[in-house]
């Protein structure tokens, strides 16, 4: 049991790896990066423009000298080959350096923890309502199967595992966080400004008034999972 388990941990190494080199394949070509984002607020241009000369690397390059653009590149850092750009990036991860955000000029180690609460809340209310809502109707809906519950409840799942969740995320917004509809719940952050003048009861009134829409998502998900 040890030593499966211990192939089992050595794997994801590989797995981890893989993972990483693909996200910052796919990160490093797409369009729209750091250098270019840079070039057109320097060359004055709000969006990327059609035309471009054949010689140029990036399209917003209009007004930028060729030897400003290797600057930038430099900058950046993508002026060394990908390969080695990635095992840069590999070396500062061991370290638990995660550079520096291109768009908020933040560490990004401090943009993780400033959204550690959200994430921290979000998952304990996952968990508590999987536990306390899941399984107990899963054990009834086996208790009583071919009943009119079994048939509602395997309704609700059908329709749970058909929407998206960002599909539905999307839905509750419009219609209930200010969008089409209704002004109801706030759509951001876990606490109103004023939280800290608020009383005890007002604190706890005004946390549950804004986790209000993401737990609504995740009672129809914890449907799909019975």
């Amino acid at each position: 049991m040890i030593i499966y388990i211990f192939k089992r941990l050595l794997l994801m190494i590989p797995t981890l790896l893989g993972i990483l080199f693909f996200t910052f394949l796919i990160i490093q070509f797409v369009p729209g990066g750091p250098v270019e984002q840079l070039v057109n607020k320097l060359s004055g241009l709000n969006s990327i423009t059609e035309s471009s000369s054949a010689s140029s690397l990036y399209r917003g390059s209009n007004g930028l000298s060729d030897e400003h653009i290797a600057q930038l590149n430099k900058f950046y850092g993508f002026d060394k080959p990908f390969i080695e750009r990635f095992f840069i990036m590999i070396k500062n991860y061991t370290v638990f350096d995660l550079g520096t955000s291109y768009f908020h000029n933040q560490s990004v180690g401090n943009l993780v923890l400033s959204k550690l609460p959200v994430s921290i809340t979000l998952g304990l209310w996952s968990f508590i309502i999987v536990y306390l809502v899941s399984i107990p109707l899963g054990i009834k809906k086996a208790v009583n199967d071919g009943s009119r519950f079994d048939l509602v409840s395997s309704t609700i799942i059908l329709i749970g595992y058909a929407i998206p969740g960002f599909v539905l995320g999307i839905g509750l917004i419009v219609l209930l966080g200010g969008g089409s509809f209704f002004d109801i719940f706030p759509t951001r952050g876990l606490i109103s400004d004023n939280w800290s003048e608020l009383s005890t009861f007002g604190k706890i009134t005004d946390y549950i008034w804004h986790i209000t829409l993401p737990v609504i998502c995740l009672i129809i998900g914890s449907f799909a999972v019975m």
